[in-house]
Order: C-alpha cells, then sequence, then structure tokens
C-alpha cells in the first residue's frame, strides 16, 4: 500500500551535484514530488519534497539519503487555517507557491487544501487578521 509524506533535504555544499534524489525512483521505486528548492552550486542545497510509495521502501530511501551525507527532517511544521478569523482579502491567496490557498469561485470565498501546503508560512506572513497559523 502506498503512503507519502513529506521532508525536508540539506544537501552540504560538496554533494549538491549528486544526484541522490534520482535514486529514490531508480534504487527504490519511490515516487517524489519537489515542492520546494533553493540549490547553489557547491555551497548547499535545500528541498522539500513529497515521497510517495511503499513505507518500508521509505524508510529505505530515507536511510540512503542520510548515509550518503544528506540531513533528512520530516515536515513537522503544519498551516492550519482558522475560518472564524478569515474575512476572506485574498492576501494569502497571492503569496501562495503551490495554489494550496485559492479563491473558490463563484463565492469568491477563500478555501485552503492543506494537502498542497509546503509550511513555507508565506500566508502567516500576509494574513491581516492571523486567520493563517503555523502549528509546531
Amino acid at each position: 500500500m502506498n503512503s507519502s509524506q513529506k521532508v525536508v533535504l540539506r544537501f552540504p555544499g560538496e554533494l549538491v551535484d549528486r544526484p541522490l534524489v534520482c535514486e529514490l525512483a531508480l534504487q527504490f521505486g519511490l515516487h517524489f514530488n519537489i515542492m520546494r528548492a533553493s540549490i547553489s552550486p557547491h555551497r548547499e542545497g535545500l528541498m522539500v519534497i513529497e515521497i510517495i510509495g511503499e513505507k518500508k521502501k521509505q524508510e529505505e530511501g530515507l536511510r540512503f539519503l542520510k548515509e550518503n551525507g544528506l540531513e533528512v527532517e520530516s515536515l513537522s511544521q503544519d498551516i492550519r487555517m482558522v475560518e472564524e478569523r478569515c474575512i476572506h482579502c485574498g492576501s494569502c491567496v497571492g503569496v501562495c507557491p503551490t495554489q494550496a490557498l485559492y479563491v473558490e469561485k463563484p463565492s469568491y470565498l477563500v478555501k485552503y487544501d492543506e494537502t498542497q501546503c509546503i509550511a513555507c508560512e508565506m500566508c502567516v506572513l500576509a494574513c491581516p487578521t492571523h486567520a493563517m497559523e503555523a502549528l509546531l
């Protein structure tokens, strides 16, 4: 049975040129969705990915990444929308890089699809009524 998990990968400078994430697909039969990435050649890299596949294969793949020098941590922070505070101004929609926040038509109400969220916290900063909250 397939499941998914979101993780943060930190690449030291000497590893940013190696295709270690591709090995998840090749060696372990996993699928991955790159949700956010910032890579500076020969410096460092940060990547938020969703890994999809069998739980055992996910564990093996993450162990492989760690053994090859990547720091791996679970994306443990979630964002939630407090509906009672939302005034549907759309400030959060404009800054959301994954369209987890969107305006539903024809109601023009702001909606939140947490499965698309990468916890970048841009919406938390943009929301004037603090309707978007980061949970640890």
